[in-house]
């Protein structure tokens, strides 16, 4: 009752504006309309009608027009807001604040770093390498050169040096397609050895130990005809010497290379090796979910007709991860420990029975990952929205923590040669920019790498942790940011963000874009639905396929929450997601419209019972379903935000945010969704979808996509909720 009061004094409190704000006058750009074009199917007995199936062929020149149309009045409205300039520049100042940003650093022998870099003002990372944490900096490869040269930005997507440091192989891509093709340098002469291979999209790129040759995997080259349901299947994992052109490679595993294994099309696959192993695994994924098919043979077989692969495990035997070291193989597994574990297995002997517990989480934490040094296993270990590190001695599977600098999420950094030691780790706090720091096996400090340090922790930010009950009295952990001492009266601009797949749960990081919604009296509400992994598989599977309701319905318990404490009002909240959290944020505002004033649907999925005919989308149906199995397509329709949207709605302001290149999700499931929410609603409030010509999934954006796209949406809030002006 008292929840049902609260929300009815902030509507009187704050309607008028609200109202006042999303007024539109005459002289405004007018979006285009999709006309409707019906297409039914009857899916086990029900008629799925598909009003804008159309807008699914994007290349088709009248849907192109519109989309560019839907565009050009998006950015023409965006850019009216005035708040909106000073947004971009804030956001931009705080993220160079923070210092240069550096990424994926591996460590290798002899001392050897390599490590994505961007330096404050840079728009894109660059490649780079020092001989030890104090050597000097050498650029190997800087994509912007690239990008200058086609007017395309270009992205490093992954890298990977070979042992002896001789070459580093790396995957580029253009304009956020994630499209990488292989390339092999020189770290001698800077020079490209051989040309670049096409179609190596996944990082599944290894060196054998000698690095005189390496494998990758390739996706088959489609041809007409073939749908693009066929991309990721039938690749292939090929092997190569150094200086060989592409059409020399071997193809060494794969489905239609090793017929007898008993791999199906979507058994994605990669080649394992280590300096100091004889042995190499061969692993398979669908690309979405971790687990799949692990084999072993000698690295003496490689090249042979018939290579004598042992299999060690299924996908029934969910191995999320593993390593390799020596005559051992480590790997991370669920099996009977729903928050996982890790196992050692000796491969002379390779029966999974044979295997032994060698490290586990404390009570009521979460193994997430782990790697190996020269001489114990570290782990990282997930305590709500914080990840902490665990060293691991032979023999001691309880493990002993490592103590931070302060809390926050630790990420240990490869050492896949397992040459070192010491602990190479960065350290990242909802108010810390990111720090990389060396642990010594006593104590941490500050490695150096950073030139440029990152400014101090912010001491004027309150971080509160909360638990909403949801519709079935289920307890959903919140964290939220804002600044001190602000009112719990219902006017503060309320930003509710969470993902809900895949097991990923949200984690604290800094953002510079985050403290700007801050500064703007905004609260931020980080919530960990189910179908996170917050607190470990089963928590994950709760919001998976058949139980996926639950993740949108955490997600309208926690707005209501926040509500009724009087964080927010229905004129203050609004909500995000993206990707697979477009599940999250979209059926939280088809359920539930009254409660939101606006909403951000960023590169989500929208149309679950089309998306297994896209590209991507069939590798999704493990994490999904398939409209195939009639349990599983209920289950789709009742997630699809584009088919639960109901004519003469009043739904909030949305903007639907996406990548015209976008590989994970088709840029048409925001099309379709944009054009119904447009012919649906009844509330007068804009529907705008805000579409980047040079961007894809997010991957690959360079630092300007960035900061324009967070003061878009920071923006559209503002102005959605009253706190900000649209120019004439």
């Amino acid at each position: 009752m008292n929840q049902i009061l609260v929300i009815t004094r902030c509507l009187c409190l704050v309607a008028g504006v609200a109202a006042l704000a999303s007024t539109v006058s005459a002289a405004d750009p007018v979006l285009p309309v999709a006309p409707v074009r019906d297409v039914t199917q009857v899916l086990h007995g029900v008629t799925v009608h598909d009003p804008y199936r159309y807008l699914e062929d994007v290349r088709n020149p009248e849907v192109q027009g519109w989309l560019r149309a839907q565009g050009d009045v998006t950015r023409q409205t965006l850019d009216r807001i005035d708040l909106r300039r000073g947004l971009a520049e804030r956001i931009q100042s705080l993220s160079d604040a923070g210092g240069h940003s550096i990424s994926s650093i591996v460590r290798m022998p002899q001392d050897r770093l390599y490590y994505l870099k961007r330096a404050r003002g840079e728009k894109q990372h660059k490649l780079m390498m020092r001989n030890g944490l104090s050597g000097a900096e050498m650029v190997l490869v800087d994509p912007e050169v690239q990008g200058q040269r086609t007017g395309v930005p270009h992205a490093v997507n992954y890298f990977v040096p070979s042992w002896d440091g001789k070459y580093v192989a790396y995957g580029m891509s253009a304009g956020g397609s994630e499209d990488a093709s292989l390339y092999v340098l020189d770290v001698q002469t800077h020079k490209l050895v051989g040309s670049p291979i096409p179609r190596v999209q996944e990082a599944l790129v290894s060196w054998l130990p000698d690095s005189k040759s390496l494998t990758y995997n390739q996706l088959q080259e489609r041809r007409g005809g073939q749908a693009e349901t066929e991309t990721f299947l039938d690749s292939r994992v090929m092997w190569l010497r150094v200086g060989k052109p592409g059409s020399a490679a071997m193809p060494v595993f794969g489905p239609t290379v090793t017929r007898t294994l008993g791999l199906s099309a979507l058994d994605v696959g990669g080649l394992v090796f280590s300096p100091d192993s004889d042995w190499m695994l061969a692993r398979t994924t669908d690309t979405t979910l971790p687990e799949g098919f692990l084999f072993v043979a000698r690295v003496s077989e490689l090249g042979k007709p018939d290579i004598a692969w042992k299999k060690i495990a299924g996908y029934s035997d969910r191995i999320a991860q593993i390593d390799l070291k020596g005559n051992d193989l480590y790997f991370m597994s669920y099996v009977g420990a729903p928050r996982k574990r890790v196992l050692k297995l000796d491969l002379r002997q390779p029966e999974l029975a044979r295997a032994r517990v060698v490290a586990v989480p404390p009570p009521d934490a979460v193994l997430e990952h782990f790697s190996l040094n020269r001489d114990v296993l570290l782990a990282s270990i997930r305590e709500g929205t914080s990840i902490g590190v665990r060293l691991y001695a032979e023999g001691d599977s309880t493990g002993r923590p490592i103590t931070l600098p302060f809390v926050g999420a630790a990420s240990v950094h490869e050492d896949p040669a397992h040459a070192y030691k010491d602990v190479l780790y960065s350290l990242s706090g909802w108010t810390q920019p990111t720090r990389t720091l060396r642990y010594d096996g006593q104590i941490s400090s500050d490695s150096g790498l950073r030139a440029a340090a990152p400014g101090p922790a912010l001491t004027d930010v309150e971080i509160v942790e909360l638990k909403a009950p949801s519709h079935d009295g289920t307890l959903i952990p919140m964290t939220l940011l804002h600044r001190k001492g602000i009112k719990l009266d219902g006017n503060n601009p309320t930003l509710l963000v969470a993902y809900g797949a895949y097991g990923f749960s949200e984690t604290a990081h800094y953002s510079a874009a985050t403290m700007v919604w801050l500064e703007q009296g905004g609260v931020m509400a980080y919530a960990n639905v189910r179908g996170s992994g917050v607190y470990g598989n089963d928590w994950y599977k709760a919001g998976f396929k058949t139980t996926k309701p639950n993740t949108w319905k955490d997600g309208i318990a926690c707005a209501q929450y926040l509500i009724s404490e009087g964080y927010a009002s229905p004129q203050t909240m609004a909500v995000m997601g993206g990707s697979a959290g477009g599940i999250f944020v979209g059926r939280a505002v088809t359920s539930a419209p009254e409660l939101f004033a606006a909403a951000i649907f960023s590169v989500g999925m929208m149309d679950t019972i089309r998306s297994e005919e896209s590209a991507n989308g069939i590798t999704n149906i493990s994490e999904f379903g398939s409209t195939r199995d009639a349990t599983e397509f209920a289950a789709l329709l009742e997630m699809s935000t584009y088919h639960n949207i109901k004519d003469g709605t009043a739904y909030p302001a949305v903007m639907l945010v996406h990548g015209m290149n976008d590989p994970r999700v088709d840029v048409w499931e925001s099309a379709k969704a944009a054009a119904r929410l447009q012919a649906a609603t009844s509330s007068g409030k804009p529907v705008l979808l805000r579409l980047d010509l040079q961007a894809g999934h997010g991957i690959g954006s360079t630092a300007t996509q960035r900061y324009a796209m967070s003061a878009d949406i920071y923006s559209f809030l503002l102005w959605q909720m009253g706190r900000a002006k649209i120019r004439p």
